[in-house]
């Protein structure tokens, strides 16, 4: 059964064996989730990097704190360009203002974005017109990745092949190569096995993964809820998608 906690904890061994990968966490919703991953990952010896939103269904001061206590980082899942719509100025300040408000509750070096598959506006181009790094942040993932080095695997869609019905969390330029590859999974046991496969061409590359730790849960009518809800997810982002290909 895949997306459950023992099968993260599965995962988590089986990286240790390629030794060469970072763990990154995006907390969109329910942080009371990722406080459970991250003592999973604290129990195996691993650190991992936590993305938290400003938003009440991912801000969670007291959760943050323990999550760092356990040697994990903390960072800001902003979403400014969506939140401000499209205002860059505006954007900006919300930015640093939420920034200063997660520093007040624990050190803050490093920010990724968040989708926000609905909106027209992709967060991330701010740093077009503005510098991240100014802000005291020393690496923003998918700006500060060498992606020809890097291989990315993210969860989005409830799924590892998930940039098929991904709006943003996908490395665009890279994917075809990484299909040519073999680099390619669909579930969390196809990257274990390729791990464990030491002629694999996973086993060139560093390994950034990005989970959601809402997704990941013990089976039950929470994980069925949850499957069901990013079905039907996917079926929406694949119509923006088309949407916006057609309209470009």
């Amino acid at each position: 059964m895949d997306f459950t906690v023992e099968k993260y904890k599965e995962l988590l061994y089986a990286l240790k064996e390629h030794k060469d990968f970072s763990l990154r966490h995006d907390v969109d919703l329910r942080p009371d989730f990722s406080l459970r991953i991250a003592q999973v990952e604290a129990e195996a010896g691993l650190k991992a990097t936590y993305y938290f939103r400003t938003v009440p269904e991912s801000y969670d001061e007291n959760i943050i704190q323990q999550i760092v206590s356990m040697g994990h980082t903390a960072g800001y899942h902003y979403e400014c360009l969506t939140t401000c719509n499209g205002d860059s100025a505006a954007a900006y300040e919300d930015f640093c203002r939420n920034l200063e408000r997660l520093r007040s509750v624990v050190p803050i070096s490093t920010a990724c974005a968040h989708g926000s598959p609905r909106s027209p506006f992709d967060s991330q181009s701010i740093w077009k017109q503005y510098d991240i790094h100014a802000l005291g942040i020393d690496y923003e993932p998918m700006l500060d990745t060498d992606f020809t080095k890097t291989l990315y695997l993210t969860d989005t869609g409830r799924r590892w092949d998930g940039y098929k019905v991904s709006v943003r969390d996908k490395v665009t330029e890279q994917q075809q190569r990484w299909q040519t590859e073999g680099l390619v999974f669909h579930s969390t046991d196809d990257i274990i096995h390729a791990i464990r496969c030491i002629q694999h061409p996973i086993h060139k590359y560093s390994l950034l993964i990005n989970t959601h730790p809402q997704r990941w849960m013990p089976f039950g009518l929470g994980w069925v809820s949850e499957a069901g809800m990013q079905w039907g997810k996917n079926i929406v982002k694949r119509l923006l998608i088309s949407l916006r290909k057609h309209q470009g």
